[in-house]
């Protein structure tokens, strides 16, 4: 039991970071921070020790929050992240512009689509917050091959969507 007070201690708090980097509210971070530790107790023999346990526990708390997610159907995620990733220029709330920024989106799903599975997973996760050594120990790639693949993927996109 000493071994998880000490693992909880010395992670908690940047995976409640992290937790409220997703869903922007304290409260829910803080739930979604239990039961990221509850789900780690009950896997730990699934831990391979290939990403820091930090990571780990950084994965454990991204699929507890969209696991809410699908259950709760709230629509946020993956194009609100896509947007600030590619730092898309704000739009209003007329139907038309929130029309032509969901075009857009899809678009850049479209797009990524199209890139190798190591460029999507370095977007997906850049768009998450993860740093790039996180990244590289994940991907299996040296932290300057994320930087570069992260830098030349987001430049591909914005040259594909015409914003170059």
């Amino acid at each position: 039991m000493q071994e998880w007070e000490t693992l909880y201690r010395n992670h908690h708090k940047a995976v409640y970071r992290y937790l409220c980097s997703l869903t922007h509210d304290a409260s829910l971070a803080e739930d979604l921070l239990s039961e990221t530790f509850i789900k780690a107790m009950k896997k730990l023999n699934t831990y391979d020790g290939t990403a820091s346990i930090q990571t780990w526990l950084c994965v454990i708390a991204r699929n507890t929050w969209l696991d809410l997610l699908r259950k709760k159907r709230m629509n946020i995620s993956y194009d609100e992240m896509i947007e600030r990733y590619l730092e898309l220029p704000h739009t209003s709330d007329s139907l038309a512009e929130n029309y032509e920024t969901a075009e857009l989106l899809e678009k850049v799903k479209q797009l990524l689509e199209q890139r190798k599975k190591p460029a999507q997973e370095v977007v997906w996760m850049r768009a998450q917050g993860y740093t790039f050594a996180e990244i590289a120990k994940a991907v299996g790639i040296s932290e300057s091959s994320a930087r570069t693949l992260d830098f030349r993927t987001k430049h591909w996109l914005k040259e594909q969507l015409g914003f170059l």
